[in-house]
């Protein structure tokens, strides 16, 4: 865990070290342009319904009831590391985005508009965090091999979702995941970390 911790870190370090450069990321353009060619009313309609379900409409309602759920069973350390995680990560979120202030794509207009600043995303910060947690919970359990691959596909699908709507760019949509995924780690080990014994 402790090396999920680093690797998640670093790569955000790099991705903020690469958005802060005078020069773009040029696969961000590309990538963005390539969603934009294969857009349709179909996608539109799908997208928009999982970009609303990657936060204000499931996600966070998610984390809600995830650490009501663990205080009603008595899991109060799940709980404290569920409710730490997610407001944690959405205070980290807020804090990074008007440290960095880059402004969000404009190659396009699009059809589910966004003001706030791009990096990183909240979005996907949110996804990763919640998939994050679900996963930790749930590891000892024998249905871990079927949360992981949820968790994975409802944060791919999020991601993908904000891409192809042209509200982030790329590099906003990995530095989330990595952001969340490295935030959900630390308190995990801080949580569950036990004091040393007294010297006696």
């Amino acid at each position: 865990m402790s090396a999920g911790l680093i690797v998640t870190t670093v790569l955000f370090l790099v991705l903020a070290g690469c958005v802060l450069a005078p020069a773009s990321i040029p696969q961000d353009h590309a990538m963005l342009l390539w969603l934009r060619g294969h857009a349709g009313a179909t996608l539109d309609a799908v997208f928009v319904a999982i970009t609303r379900a990657g936060y204000g409409h499931g996600v966070i309602p998610a984390q809600v009831l995830l650490t009501l759920g663990l205080l009603a069973w008595k899991r109060r350390r799940q709980a404290l590391f569920a409710f730490g995680s997610f407001a944690g990560s959405a205070l980290l979120n807020q804090a990074i985005k008007h440290l960095v202030q880059r402004e969000r794509p404009s190659l396009w207009v699009s059809i589910a508009p966004e003001s706030s600043y791009s990096f990183p995303s909240g979005h996907a910060m949110a996804v990763a965090t919640l998939a994050c947690v679900c996963v930790i919970l749930a590891w000892h359990v024998r249905g871990r091999w079927a949360v992981l691959t949820a968790a994975i596909v409802a944060a791919a699908a999020v991601g993908v979702s904000r891409l192809y709507l042209g509200v982030h760019w790329p590099s906003d949509v990995l530095a989330g995941w990595a952001a969340g995924v490295a935030w959900v780690l630390c308190v995990h080990l801080l949580v569950h970390t036990r004091a040393p014994a007294r010297i006696t």
